[in-house]
């Protein structure tokens, strides 16, 4: 395994993404939902950089990149078609030890980004090491298909039923039981269903009183 799988807590991080074109634009739309500070340097924009420019979302800079853009920068983003222009970038931020990922260019990267299928706070991520993104493509297509949106209200349930047992002062390894049984019951098919009362049922059989779906998921 040539790569160290993280995955990065960039809420209110400075981010720097050059190239505004259709590759940069898709990039700073999953930077933005992770809660990032976005600052876009390119000579062309696309229309929707234009306006999350115009809503102030992101400072979008229309201008060549400079090296001291990335002072600062938590990591870089290089979404051009230029090579030399993405392999300075990559010099630049490797001086700085700023992480940086050239699109399609795993070898001027101290970082890649893998593919993703994210139900809610549900991520799994696909990555080939940068060999075959037509492979990582398609297995990113199968996971989708067999993971549905179910999957993301099961692991809020999880959650907000961890956190309640957590506060009743439960031991962690007492729970582990209680999570299988949840786990290996049909508990995703109610909820693909949308079988409330055989939910609620369910949880009383396994966690006892206090323990509604509707109540739970609102927390």
């Amino acid at each position: 395994m040539k790569y160290y799988p993280v995955h990065l807590d960039i809420n209110n991080r400075n981010v720097l993404v050059v190239g505004g074109g259709g590759v940069g634009s898709r990039k700073v739309r999953t930077l933005l939902a992770c809660g990032a500070r976005v600052t876009v340097v390119s000579l062309e924009a696309s229309r929707q950089l234009l306006d999350l420019a115009t809503s102030g979302e992101i400072i979008l800079e229309k201008r060549s990149y400079q090296s001291d853009d990335l002072n600062g920068m938590f990591l870089v983003i290089g979404a051009t078609n230029d090579e030399k222009l993405n392999r300075q970038i990559s010099g630049d931020a490797d001086r700085l030890n700023t992480l940086c990922n050239i699109a399609d260019r795993p070898e001027v990267c101290n970082f890649i980004l893998p593919s993703i299928v994210h139900r809610d706070d549900l991520v799994i991520t696909i990555s080939t090491s940068g060999k075959s993104p037509a492979l990582a493509k398609k297995l990113r297509k199968s996971l989708e298909n067999q993971f549905g949106e179910e999957y993301g209200t099961l692991l809020r349930l999880m959650g907000a039923i961890r956190k309640k047992l957590l506060r009743q002062a439960h031991e962690p390894e007492a729970h582990k039981p209680l999570f299988e049984q949840l786990l290996n019951s049909d508990l995703i098919g109610m909820i693909q269903e949308n079988k409330t009362d055989d939910i609620n049922a369910l949880l009383f059989d396994i966690l006892g009183e206090g323990f509604k779906f509707e109540e739970l998921m609102e927390r």
